[in-house]
């Protein structure tokens, strides 16, 4: 194939963009879509793809990535020390997707996902008491392991043993 700009082959020569999901990087992995949405997109890719079906939030996890700075990521996105990841399910169509939160270290703080999907109460408690990450919005930021005085967050890599 030549690398000729007339319209005829434009779209057969044009280098492939990155795959996007209601404006987010697409990548996949071990057969699931993971979509990589800023903290910004968070809430409304969430709110769409309840829309489209995700009905139920399955799983709301933190990550601390202090020691893994030069994980894989799409182009465009800067890796974060912390990441969210959520799973969500569509019961009706039988699928799953998974998104990808980078968080900052510096203000480890992302929107809450109650309104939407009212089950990561707790998952969003257990984020914040384990690694630190704020939820912003959560009807109770109260610690859910770890009695209400304990200092730290036991699961960052960076936390005292013993």
């Amino acid at each position: 194939m030549s690398n000729t700009t007339s319209p005829e082959t434009d779209a057969v020569d044009a280098p492939p963009g990155p795959v996007l999901m209601h404006g987010c990087p697409v990548t996949e992995s071990l057969g699931q879509v993971v979509i990589h949405p800023t903290r910004e997109q968070y809430v409304a890719v969430v709110k769409a793809l309840a829309d489209e079906g995700y009905a139920m939030c399955v799983d709301l996890c933190g990550v601390d990535y202090l020691n893994h700075p030069d994980r894989p990521l799409p182009v465009g996105i800067a890796p974060e020390r912390f990441e969210i990841v959520v799973n969500l399910l569509d019961l009706t169509n039988r699928r799953r997707i998974r998104l990808r939160v980078q968080v900052p270290a510096g203000d480890a703080t992302v929107p809450t996902l109650f309104d939407i999907h009212p089950g990561t109460e707790a998952m969003e408690r257990e984020a914040y008491d384990m690694f630190g990450v704020e939820f912003a919005g959560h009807p109770d930021p109260s610690r859910i392991l770890m009695p209400e005085d304990w200092i730290g967050h036991p699961l960052r890599k960076d936390y005292e043993i013993g």
